[in-house]
């Protein structure tokens, strides 16, 4: 058989090795081609993250670049609001303002302030501002005069003194703040005193370097004064401004503004950067400057400008990638959401799998077809050996009983009429074309019900006339004895007559052959089954078949080996006893199996009543 199979299988094995070459082919050219989709979109997608972090970049330059003159202001003037702006200088922070209050609880401003309140009043100034104090009655008996003339000339003497002899801090604010208090006159206040307040001291009189006014000069002078000394001047100072008509709303917001703490940024920046994703910072060669920036605006600005270019979707948008504190400028993890792109990405991979799948498909169909391809064969050549070995045996059937009937014939025209011996030849020959009938009555029958040419002619059948049958054409067909035992009552069939009694007598002719005792005992019993019809058991007393043999021994020409003598057959008759049972919408199956004999069970459909 595998000899016959060799080319068929070469054959097989190289068209598969071909079409899987061709498959696998096909299949790398369905992953480039996803491959070099998915790197279209991606390329897109690249190209819009770039343009947004190049408009990016122009938008926080620009910002910067407007608010440069704001940060400047606030870098040098205490009263201007430095809220959003970053500003190193040499590795000290000025913006946010930081300036802490001195540690302790030490007054020495509250306490210079009150030494020279009561020196006013006796006339006794310690010795750093016996000066100050001479000229600052000066002032006063000027201003008492009317004389405008005195007034300037006396007051530009005091600001020319104060500008020459500066004192420390917690001297130089009380005095300040007293000649104010005691010289202010409501809207008579000249006005270089009532620029001590709030504008400062124009240059030539040392408005740079001193007298910048009172509120610039605490603000500046914050760190060195302790939070008792600062709040007791800041509370003067307000008041006097309130006094004096001064505007103070700028000086009490930095009073709140001061110290609210510094920006720590990395050791080495690189370039413009995001930090923090709220502030945009600018490093330089000996600084470093800053501009808060609300993110989330400036991306939703960017996404509406993309949007108004046609290069954004309506559904789409600029957002930032998750990433650490810092965000370089030159790559600030832009990402473009785009929920087209991630359609068009789902239907690229759809595609392939789809694609994946027909090339699965197709080889498991080349498989199949394959594999069906070699049991087609396989089952032809099993056909082509079935059909020899039936040939052959039937061949063999029928040539021995012909062999019988030819020499009983000739033995019988010679010696008929002189040898007492032969008076049983008739028999002989009339019992081996009995034989011969029944063979050839087999195959007939088989071909007919197999090829579906049988016309079942129901009809209704008693079990007991089928079993007397049976004895009829058992005691013409075998030479042993049969003893044939009935315990079917009145038990009837609605089936064809003439199929019941072929049914019973390959039953009965398999017994005998297949038996080894005298006599041959044959039970048949019936069972009625309500809903169903009748189950007939066929039993016998012969040397049983294996329970790995009870299917197979319903195939077509298959035949039992047993032990003993040669047992002759077509190897049809249980093949077509099944045949005939599914004619009439029955079974039959073995029902039990020993060396004490078989037992066939015959289930019939339900009779007609």
């Amino acid at each position: 058989m595998l000899r016959r199979l060799l080319p068929t299988l070469l054959a097989l094995g190289c068209g598969l090795l071909a079409l899987g070459w061709g498959l696998v082919t096909l299949q790398r050219i369905f992953t480039q081609e996803r491959e070099d989709a998915r790197a279209q979109v991606h390329s897109r997608s690249a190209a819009l993250e770039l343009l947004a972090a190049e408009a990016l970049r122009t938008a926080l330059a620009q910002r910067m670049k407007d608010h440069l003159p704001a940060l400047n202001a606030a870098m040098g003037d205490p009263l201007q609001p430095a809220e959003g702006y970053y500003l190193l200088f040499r590795g000290h922070q000025f913006l946010p303002r930081v300036d802490w209050l001195r540690d302790g609880t030490d007054t020495p401003a509250k306490a210079a302030y009150e030494r020279l309140v009561q020196a006013l009043e006796d006339g006794d100034a310690p010795a750093p501002w016996q000066e100050r104090l001479a000229r600052l009655r000066a002032v006063d008996a000027a201003m008492a005069t009317g004389s405008n003339a005195r007034i300037s000339a006396a007051v530009e003497a005091l600001l020319r003194h104060h500008a020459v002899h500066p004192l420390p801090t917690d001297q130089e604010l009380p005095f300040t703040l007293i000649a104010v208090e005691h010289l202010q006159r409501g809207d008579e206040t000249p006005p270089l005193i009532r620029a001590l307040v709030g504008e400062g001291l124009p240059e030539e009189l040392g408005g740079m370097a001193r007298g910048a006014g009172l509120q610039r000069d605490l603000l500046r002078a914050r760190p060195r004064l302790t939070r008792d000394d600062f709040d007791f001047l800041q509370e003067r100072i307000v008041a006097l401004s309130l006094e004096l008509g001064e505007p103070s709303d700028a000086f009490q917001a930095r009073v709140r503004e001061a110290g609210a703490g510094a920006l720590v940024l990395p050791d080495s920046l690189k370039g413009p950067s995001i930090f923090g994703e709220q502030w945009y910072v600018e490093p330089g060669a000996e600084q470093v400057r800053g501009l808060a920036v609300d993110l989330t605006v400036l991306l939703a600005d960017l996404t509406r400008d993309l949007r108004a270019r046609g290069l954004l979707l309506k559904d789409s948008e600029v957002r930032l990638r998750p990433a650490g504190v810092v965000r370089p400028l030159s790559d600030p993890g832009l990402e473009v959401a785009m929920p087209g792109w991630a359609k068009a990405e789902a239907d690229i991979e759809a595609r392939y799998g789809l694609k994946t799948l027909l090339v699965a498909v197709c080889g498991a169909l080349a498989s199949a077809i394959a594999a069906l391809a070699v049991v087609a064969q396989q089952r032809k050549y099993r056909f082509v050996e079935l059909k020899s070995d039936f040939v052959s045996t039937v061949s063999h059937e029928l040539r021995t009983p012909l062999a019988s009937i030819r020499l009983l014939g000739e033995t019988l025209e010679r010696r008929l009429g002189r040898s007492p011996e032969a008076g049983d030849y008739p028999t002989r020959i009339v019992r081996a074309a009995e034989g011969l009938h029944f063979l050839v009555e087999n195959i007939l029958s088989f071909n007919r019900i197999d090829k579906g040419r049988w016309a079942l002619r129901p009809s209704r059948v008693r079990l007991e006339e089928a079993v007397g049958t049976l004895r009829d054409d058992l005691l013409d067909a075998v030479q042993v004895p049969v003893e044939l035992r009935s315990e079917v009552d009145d038990v009837e069939l609605d089936a064809d007559a003439s199929l019941v009694r072929m049914l019973f007598a390959n039953l009965g002719r398999n017994a005998c052959l297949y038996n080894q005792r005298s006599p041959v005992v044959l039970t048949v019993r019936a069972y009625p089954q309500p809903g169903f019809g009748a189950t007939v058991l066929f039993s016998d007393n012969g040397m049983g078949i294996p329970p790995e043999e009870w299917e197979r021994v319903f195939d077509d020409f298959y035949r039992l080996t047993t032990t003993g003598p040669e047992v002759h057959g077509s190897g049809l008759g249980l093949a077509l006893c099944r045949r005939i049972m599914g004619l009439h919408q029955g079974s039959i199956q073995i029902a039990s199996s020993s060396e004490e004999g078989t037992t066939f069970a015959l289930t019939f459909p339900e009779t007609r009543r």
